[in-house]
């Protein structure tokens, strides 16, 4: 057991070294791993708590209905997510940790609290959030939740509204066809007002849920450590990387060798507590 756990760390940090070397390998053109590309610049997530949404913007939701921001405040605390749904990376990963920390959570999205997921891509449609819809409020498993979950699809004009609003800062790579930008949750409270940010793609669902408690008292949280997440693709022929992909890698080794750590120090303790009841029954 114990070398099978030292393998698993080994591995992870095999493959970390590899994704961080795939870039810096690109022969002739390809720039230092240090280097932030010349398409993240700018791209940034800006903490605006206490901040008020505009809830007069205009959206549709999944099955093409109209609908304004506001039509989602006043009864319960809102999370809030920015992505677009035909991300090829980080978006869903964002999704991804987000139902796993709310399954955990013992607060139920549609009673305790509300889901609402915003595309950035105008060019998105509703059929493209009918079918993000179905596969997280699957995911999430709890009867009568899909009332609580809103996945909608805008124009640039409410989209870019909404997102400086919230201080999402992003771009768009026509050569790549597809968005630079950093990942986050908003969490709102009733009034529609941003109580606290979580940046990432990992949210713990013990925080989650504290900051839904206090959103729901009005209650505005202090600002997230400013480690950010991207999302852009590594291109060999024009010689551009993804700083998310080494980021995330490196996040999960460094994740998967603390687990690893515990787990082993765990099993530890067990052992020496079996060794000590084995050796005072011999007494």
């Amino acid at each position: 057991m114990m070398r099978a756990v030292l393998a698993a760390g080994l591995l992870t940090i095999a493959l970390a070294g590899v994704a961080r070397g795939q870039p810096m390998a690109a022969p002739e053109a390809g720039p230092r791993a240090d280097v932030q590309p010349a398409m993240l610049s700018g791209i940034a997530i800006q903490q605006r708590l206490n901040e008020a949404v505009p809830g007069d913007l205009a959206f549709r939701d999944e099955v093409g209905r109209p609908v304004v921001l506001s039509g989602y405040f006043g009864a319960r605390p809102v999370i809030l997510a920015l992505v677009y749904y035909n991300c090829p990376m980080l978006c869903t990963e964002v999704l991804n940790g987000l139902v796993s920390a709310l399954r955990v959570v013992s607060l139920t999205a549609g009673r305790d609290f509300d889901v609402v997921i915003v595309s950035f891509d105008p060019r998105e449609k509703p059929s493209d959030a009918a079918a993000k819809k179905i596969a997280y409020v699957g995911r999430y498993g709890r009867p009568g939740s899909d009332r609580g979950w809103h996945f909608l699809t805008g124009t640039s004009e409410s989209i870019g509204a909404l997102a400086r609003s919230v201080g999402f800062r992003y771009r768009f790579d026509a050569d790549q066809n597809q968005f630079a930008h950093a990942s986050a949750l908003y969490v709102l409270t009733p009034a529609g007002r941003l109580s606290r940010y979580f940046l990432g793609i990992e949210y713990a669902p013990r925080d989650l849920r504290l900051a839904l408690v206090e959103a729901s008292e009005g209650r505005i949280g202090t600002p997230a450590d400013r480690l950010l997440l991207y999302c852009f693709h590594y291109d060999p022929k024009a010689g551009k990387y993804s700083a998310a992909i080494v980021t995330i890698v490196r996040a999960a080794g460094i994740a998967t060798l603390l687990g690893l750590g515990l787990a082993v120090a765990r099993m530890s303790r067990r052992r020496n507590a079996r060794l000590r009841l084995v050796r005072e029954g011999a007494r």
